[in-house]
């Protein structure tokens, strides 16, 4: 878990979660199947549209939500927690003479919802007595009543319990044969259940699912007192229950015999794996400092993406107007107008919502804008950023780039992260064909620890399994593995990238961002990729 995830986890995102406020409730596991009428969303949102034009505004967005969640934590033989919630309500947003108000309710009446539209239209034309100009608004196509379900094949929420438990227990138990000393177990189970319109004539309706499995395995040497962990190697996915129970195929053997996952998890299998990994770390020789080639799996490197890419081409952050969560960026507006060089010629970075299997796959984002694949690095020149509709005009764009999101129909939708993905090298190159001419290097798999400055260009990163590489040879285990980067140093270095074949995901389940904060849940794809002449630091408190 990387420190955006343990803060969110401790604060708003899996604190929020678990504990109901006001708008949120415990139900029963049956409720999490059920949804809402489509009939009855339309016809509240057009007594929200209605009322807005009524009230002056020139522009209105309604966003029915129903958001269910199902957590169930386990530590070695006990179930910890099992926790169903359910949060359900109406968010609508306006331009009324020029300027933005936003107002939200729980009260699913053709009232309630109008109060909202009205509520928002008083507060946009108090914004607009102080705003010193008006909002340019991109336009959008009218897409009719149209709909989107993430492709599952197993609805996560609709198995039962028991099974998950018993999943979880015997995972535990398989690690703790195994040789660990304790595990804790988890699964997160979201379903986003969404209906947008507008007055530019769009009805959508989408059914978002999404699912996250993660384990973490002690090892302690009881002689010394001394223990080392391993995370699980699973990634978080755009999926249904299929991503568990072994239908879906996926699963990548490395050359130093690591078994990594793509879009299916065996759970028990890694569990197994993380004791025999973390007993390993126990007797593993310190890292010596230097310079080293670094082959970075997927697992890893889906985490140097999000905070060394996907955030620093945030519109918004690039122009100043967000600093929460690590600041602002470097890669500011000049630096696409004079083609920068953010990396190799093997670096091309895109942006996808369409990503099948992706956390941040829908058909349409929180602004009614169908979803698309987009340039941001291409051969290593920083090309564009990512855009939502108030901010087009900026870049001089006639569309929105479709990445907009809110968290909750309470929340106000802005700007956030694509998923924004490594492309794969277009030569043939396995894993071993680019691990066989590294002198001296390491090879890093699953992500760790991370810090980053305000502008998110020097930062540092760790992992969950190091190994040794000698002229062209994995040979050992080793440990306290820390790299530093300077953002374009770093990307200028990729040396090359494995081919489509070894793709996969990661991604994190609360990527926060915002004041007031949201989480959202975003994917980073790539292969295995190489990067020469990297400085690595020893994060052991002594070498002795």
């Amino acid at each position: 878990m990387d420190r955006r995830q343990f803060l969110a986890l401790g604060g708003i995102g899996f604190g929020g979660l678990l504990v109901p406020s006001a708008f949120t409730r415990a139900i029963a596991a049956e409720e999490l199947e059920s949804s809402l009428d489509v009939a009855m969303k339309k016809s509240l949102a057009d007594a929200a549209l209605g009322a807005a034009r009524d009230s002056g505004a020139s522009y209105c967005d309604v966003r029915i939500g129903r958001y269910l969640r199902q957590f169930v934590i386990t530590r070695e033989d006990k179930v910890q927690n099992v926790v169903n919630t359910e949060s359900t309500g109406v968010g609508v947003r306006v331009i009324a003479d020029g300027a933005w108000g936003f107002a939200a309710t729980n009260a699913l009446t053709a009232d309630g919802v109008a109060n909202a539209a009205r509520q928002a239209a008083a507060i946009a034309k108090a914004n607009a007595k102080i705003q010193s100009a008006p909002v340019q608004f991109a336009k959008a196509p009218g897409y009719g009543e149209v709909s989107w379900k993430t492709p599952i094949v197993k609805n996560a929420m609709a198995v039962p319990i028991k099974d998950k438990v018993d999943l979880l227990l015997g995972v535990n138990a398989a690690a703790i044969k195994a040789g660990a000393n304790f595990v804790n177990s988890t699964l997160f189970l979201v379903n986003e259940q969404k209906y947008f319109a507008s007055t530019d004539g769009s009805y959508i309706d989408q059914d978002v699912h999404r699912i996250w499995a993660p384990l973490e395995v002690t090892a302690i040497d009881q002689a010394s007192g001394k223990f080392r962990t391993r995370d699980g190697l699973s990634a978080p996915m755009g999926m249904g229950y299929e991503y568990l129970d072994g239908t879906a195929a996926g699963k990548t053997t490395l050359p130093n015999g690591v078994v990594v996952y793509g879009m299916s998890y065996d759970m028990e299998e890694d569990a197994v794996a993380a004791a025999k990994h973390a007993q390993a770390k126990l007797k593993a020789p310190s890292v010596k400092p230097g310079k080293y080639d670094l082959v970075l799996d997927p697992s890893h490197t889906w985490l140097t993406i999000h905070e060394s890419v996907g955030h620093p081409l945030e519109l918004d952050r690039v122009l100043g107007y967000e600093a929460n969560y690590a600041g602002t960026s470097f890669a500011t507006l000049d630096k696409r107008r004079d083609k920068f060089r953010y990396g190799s010629d093997e670096v091309t970075i895109f942006a996808d919502k369409t990503q099948k299997g992706s956390l941040g796959g829908v058909g349409y984002d929180d602004e009614g804008v169908k979803t698309k694949r987009w340039d941001l690095i291409k051969d290593g020149i920083l090309v564009d950023y990512q855009t939502i509709r108030d901010q087009a005009h900026i870049l001089g764009k006639t569309e929105s780039d479709g990445c907009c999101y809110a968290d909750s129909w309470s929340s106000v939708q802005f700007q956030r992260m694509a998923n924004v993905s490594l492309a794969p090298g277009k030569q043939k190159l396995s894993v071993a064909d680019l691990i066989k001419d590294v002198e001296n290097g390491i090879y890093i798999i699953g992500d760790g620890s991370f810090s980053i400055d305000q502008q998110r260009y020097n930062a540092q990163f760790g992992g969950q399994l190091f190994y040794e590489i000698k002229d062209g040879k994995i040979t050992q285990q080793i440990e306290d593995v820390a790299y530093q980067i300077r953002t374009p140093e770093f990307w200028n270095a990729c040396a090359a990238v494995c081919d489509e074949s070894d793709y996969r995901m990661g991604g994190s389940f609360f990527d926060g961002k915002g004041q007031p904060g949201q989480v959202s849940a975003v994917s980073h794809g790539s292969s295995t990729a190489r990067f020469n002449g990297i400085n690595v630091i020893n994060t052991a408190r002594s070498l002795g």
